[in-house]
């Protein structure tokens, strides 16, 4: 039985949630009028101990990036970036922040740069969130008014100033090295990795970059400490993550569980099941570079990062694309197939070859022109793609295309052998 835990979207059904007056009058910057009594150490110790994992894919701990960001480096100014570059199919939850509670995200941005000594802070928010960026900005110029934001923040002598960065629709700057790219003027490409753990560098300044959701859960660990976190979740996926639901459920949207919540369960709960009584064939459960899930394996899934793992997918963005039986799972690789090769960045050969390539075979497939040999040049192309570019892009799309073709063979086979989809 699912029992429901409102960390992040406690406040996102309030009346006119995204304004400063209703936010305070429901908790909003406590730990800000109590900042003097918190030390910067004592900030990062608390997000260490709750266990606080990064919230836009990657899943890694927080409290350690954050670690990356002490020392002196010679004097430079350090940034707090936070990523609202929400594009990947199926992922809607942080514009759910963004529109619903904005503050809730900038009270999390001023205790993040009290933490690491940063003073100026950027949100890059997706291009085409034109109306939760109007939200936001009217939120930040709230915080300004109210002396929230500004040069002594809610009377504290410490300086935060908050600017947001629209982007211009590329969904490779949600990439943190092309957001960085981006930011800095130039074209959106992911950068190469160093050697060793660092901390990102905006104009070669050292720069923190997390994504919207992780930034906005800082409060409450602040505010309720390390354990109120860690009593929801599972022990190395402790606390909760909004998932956004969509595809063949009664009531799709944004709902928050606790890591380690039955997937089967989390649908039932809070999607009402699957749309008019269907069957389910499968579920991509982070967005659509997660590898898909077949019914069985979702009956056997838990919403935390090591049972993903172990299913051979990932949590990812939480964005939870479910699927009946209607859906030809040729069709929906070639839709996907198609998004990937119109966003790839071009900087790498195997993925924007990879990508056209593949997107084409698809094509031939459903016009009922192809042959079993594509099949396998589909693996092939895949196994080019995996491992052999900048960034992760290629990667993920090549582990979409294996589960895809691998899962659902016996629906290609049929466009080739038969000519068409039964």
């Amino acid at each position: 039985m699912i029992k429901d835990i409102r960390i992040v979207s406690r406040r996102f059904n309030l009346p006119q949630s995204h304004t400063l007056e209703v936010a305070r009058q429901h908790g909003a910057y406590r730990s800000i009028e109590t900042l003097t009594e918190r030390t910067p150490e004592g900030i990062i110790a608390a997000v260490e101990a709750s266990g606080l994992r990064g919230k836009g894919g990657g899943g890694a701990p927080t409290g350690a990036k954050w670690r990356l960001m002490e020392g002196e480096f010679d004097g430079r100014p350090k940034y707090v970036v936070v990523n609202a570059d929400e594009s990947e199919p199926g992922t809607f939850k942080d514009g759910h922040i963004l529109s619903k509670d904005p503050h809730l995200l900038i009270e999390g941005i001023l205790l993040t740069c009290y933490a690491l000594g940063a003073h100026d802070a950027y949100i890059y928010i997706r291009g085409e969130y034109y109306e939760r960026q109007q939200i936001l900005q009217h939120a930040i110029d709230e915080a300004y008014e109210a002396g929230i934001l500004g040069q002594s923040i809610m009377g504290h002598d410490y300086r935060v100033d908050l600017t947001v960065h629209r982007g211009a629709g590329a969904y490779i700057c949600g990439e943190k090295s092309a957001l960085l790219e981006s930011m800095e003027g130039k074209r959106g490409h992911p950068r190469l990795k160093p050697h060793q753990k660092e901390p990102e560098w905006y104009f070669g300044n050292p720069t923190l970059i997390n994504n919207v959701e992780t930034i906005a859960t800082v409060p409450f660990i602040v505010t309720e400490g390390a354990d109120a976190y860690r009593q929801y979740g599972t022990e190395r996926s402790p606390g909760t993550l909004l998932f956004a639901l969509s595809g063949h459920v009664n009531r799709p949207g944004v709902y928050e569980a606790p890591f380690g919540t039955s997937l089967m369960e989390y649908i039932e709960h809070y999607g009402g099941g699957i749309r008019n009584g269907g069957t389910l064939k499968a579920v991509i459960p982070g967005g659509a570079s997660t590898p898909v899930l077949t019914a069985d394996e979702a009956a056997q899934a838990r919403l935390d990062y090591e049972s993903m793992q172990g299913l051979g997918s990932a949590l990812g963005t939480g964005g939870m694309i479910v699927m009946d039986e209607s859906v030809d799972m040729v069709e929906a690789l070639k839709n996907l197939m198609a998004f990937y090769h119109h966003e790839s960045c071009g900087q790498c050969t195997p993925c924007r070859e990879g990508t056209g390539w593949v997107d084409a075979i698809l094509a031939r497939i459903l016009a009922r022109e192809g042959n079993r040999d594509d099949l396998k040049k589909l693996l092939d192309i895949s196994e080019t793609m995996n491992g052999k570019t900048v960034c992760v892009f290629a990667p993920a799309a090549s582990s979409v295309i294996d589960a895809m073709v691998q899962k659902f063979e016996t629906e290609f086979l049929r466009y080739l052998d038969t000519g068409g989809a039964a």
